[in-house]
């Protein structure tokens, strides 16, 4: 697929994306739920090699290129990696009808105002760059909001869009995750910032331009319906948050034009002990599912 047919995959598709973009402080965990223990690798070295395993087994699956799954978030280490047929992930997934994403962020800094900024990102022109020559489409990005702080939230979502627009500058479409957290005592306040601020920040996108958005499912249904249905924006998609896949699927399906861009709840069954043909079948129910609560069909 060429940039173009991308976005209109994006645009149109009728599926979700899959988040394969766990980073070194979020590996640990997701490698324990996969099966795989502490004592199985030795340094961070061995740790990505792990992890990227795991990846490239779900990428190689047959059940993940049935036309469900749209795109899927990379970790950089992932992005420049090759596949069993040694071409670079981002061309495999896009011969498979799939459309690539780079994590780019840096990790955040502690709380303050209620909410976690993005650390610098100083390489990010150069990110950008080298996903671009591997055929990469866009990128995500997060930051976390914990409570409703109104300025809080504000920087948050305008840290979101500085770098949304440095991205946009380096032709690559950026996905923009500012989270609420599930825990949060004033969620529904804080759901409420968001879509203000996110409709006030799109002011900024040039005109023909778009942005994604990944949000946590709202705790109103369909309350970030202006944000899908604002020109602005190519696709909102949401996040599972800590949700189980039942729930965050029961919770999605709530919400019309929002699609899933899930990790764990994607990821939940699978088990490195698996032979193929269990984990296929197992891959395969967790897409049909998710799919469903993200098309309505």
């Amino acid at each position: 697929m060429n940039f173009d047919e991308m976005k209109q995959r994006m645009a149109t598709g009728k599926g979700f994306i899959a988040a394969l973009d766990q980073s070194g402080g979020s590996t640990p965990k997701a490698l324990a739920s996969y099966g795989v223990e502490d004592g199985e690798w030795d340094g961070e070295e061995e740790m990505f090699a792990q992890i990227h395993k795991m990846r490239c087994r779900i990428v190689d699956s047959p059940s993940f290129s049935n036309g469900k799954v749209l795109g899927a978030i990379l970790f950089e280490k992932t992005m420049n990696g090759c596949s069993g047929d040694g071409s670079p992930i981002p061309e495999l997934l896009s011969r498979r009808g799939i459309v690539p994403f780079l994590k780019v962020d840096k990790g955040m800094h502690d709380e303050e105002n209620g909410v976690q900024l993005m650390k610098p990102m100083p390489t990010l022109d150069e990110d950008c760059g080298r996903a671009k020559e591997l055929g990469v489409f866009g990128t995500k990005m997060r930051s976390v909001i914990n409570e409703a702080n109104e300025e809080g939230i504000a920087a948050n979502i305008e840290q979101q869009m500085d770098f949304g627009l440095q991205i946009l500058s380096n032709g690559l479409v950026p996905i923009l995750e500012p989270e609420v957290s599930l825990k949060s005592t004033s969620r529904a306040q804080a759901e409420a910032l968001v879509l203000s601020n996110a409709l006030d920040q799109l002011n900024r996108v040039p005109e023909g331009q778009q942005v994604m958005w990944k949000l946590t499912i709202p705790s109103e249904p369909n309350l970030y319906k202006p944000l899908i249905d604002h020109p602005k924006v190519l696709r909102v998609v949401a996040l599972s948050g800590g949700y189980s896949r039942e729930d965050a699927c029961r919770e999605l399906a709530k919400n019309d034009g929002m699609i899933a861009s899930f990790s764990r709840a994607l990821l939940e069954v699978l088990n490195a002990k698996m032979d193929d043909q269990q984990f296929d079948q197992a891959l395969g129910n967790a897409i049909d599912e998710i799919a469903c609560a993200s098309t309505g069909e």
